[in-house]
């Protein structure tokens, strides 16, 4: 009887994948994966600082509602604003010719507000500012508003 014949086994050579691709790279040690651990655990803490001191800062925000234009020195602007009902808040309004100059411009204060004024329980509130303006506006919005400095 007769064997069939069985192909050698090829071994590569141990050095020539080495010297193709370089030596094997080792593993972490211990003292550089805690190091690692520490270095996400610092980087996690400190985003949850910044999350809950960002959504602890006060905020208003405003919407246009409406404006109208008494003569060429005169406007009114109808505006609601959302803050917390304790705090007093300050809106720049403007008001603005064909051209999209500002023709008018003021600074309303608005004061804290009792829970039961305007709604969502004081949050919300509707509020009127008349500005003078140097020459006929067609339209007039809040520019900004804001939360006016304790120290000031």
């Amino acid at each position: 009887m007769t064997s069939e014949e069985q192909p050698a086994a090829t071994v590569p050579a141990p050095n020539s994948v080495a010297n193709r691709y370089g030596a094997q790279k080792r593993a972490l040690g211990g003292k550089a994966k805690r190091i690692i651990l520490v270095l996400a655990l610092a980087f996690g803490i400190g985003v949850a600082a910044w999350i809950s001191t960002s959504a602890a800062t006060e905020s208003v925000s405003f919407k246009d509602i409406g404006y109208s234009t008494t003569d060429a020195t005169l406007t009114e602007l109808d505006f609601q604003v959302t803050k917390n009902p304790g705090t007093a808040a300050k809106c720049a309004v403007k008001a603005l010719d064909a051209k999209f100059a500002v023709v008018g411009w003021k600074v309303v204060d608005i004061g804290p507000n009792a829970a039961d004024a305007g709604s969502d329980g004081g949050r919300t509130t509707v509020h009127r500012a008349t500005v003078r303006t140097e020459s006929q506006a067609v339209s007039a919005v809040v520019d900004s508003c804001w939360i006016p400095d304790a120290a000031k």
